[in-house]
């Protein structure tokens, strides 16, 4: 059976942890040692204290926002999704911004991202002219409707 390998890098890092059986993604928590605030319109880098070895090289951790720091404080990842890659052995840091009007306290030990594993499709390329036809062609941005 695979796993996932965990490093603490800090003896306070708490290990990724699902709130409930259904759960697709791992709770990720802030290793800081004193709370940061993040004021609106600020980027920070909040560390881990974690570093992961994904079993293989056809999977990916990808980090998303906890959806409460987002809808209640405006918190959100500041690149959308961060992307783990199978041969990244360095750190996990969940780059967060505040796109609140309030500024938002990062307490030591919160939950402030969630990583799910996933597959990858390492695909080969193949070029082409044609790629076929389809019944939506090239429309995009809007053109299926509202």
């Amino acid at each position: 059976m695979k796993s996932l390998k965990i490093k603490r890098l800090n003896e306070n890092a708490i290990l990724p942890e699902r709130a409930s059986a259904g759960a697709a993604g791992m709770d990720l928590h802030a290793c800081i040692p004193s709370p940061v605030t993040i004021a609106p319109r600020e980027l920070v880098r909040i560390p881990t204290g974690l570093a992961i070895a994904l079993p293989d090289e056809n999977m990916v951790a990808l980090i998303f926002a906890r959806s409460g720091l987002g809808i209640k404080h405006g918190v959100s990842l500041s690149n959308a999704v961060g992307v783990i890659d199978s041969d990244y052995r360095g750190e996990i840091c969940v780059g967060l911004c505040n796109v609140g009007g309030e500024p938002y306290t990062i307490e030591p030990n919160e939950r402030i991202a969630q990583m799910v594993l996933m597959p990858v499709l390492n695909l080969p390329l193949e070029e082409t002219d044609d790629l076929g036809e389809t019944e939506r062609g090239a429309g995009g941005f809007g053109s299926t409707g509202r």
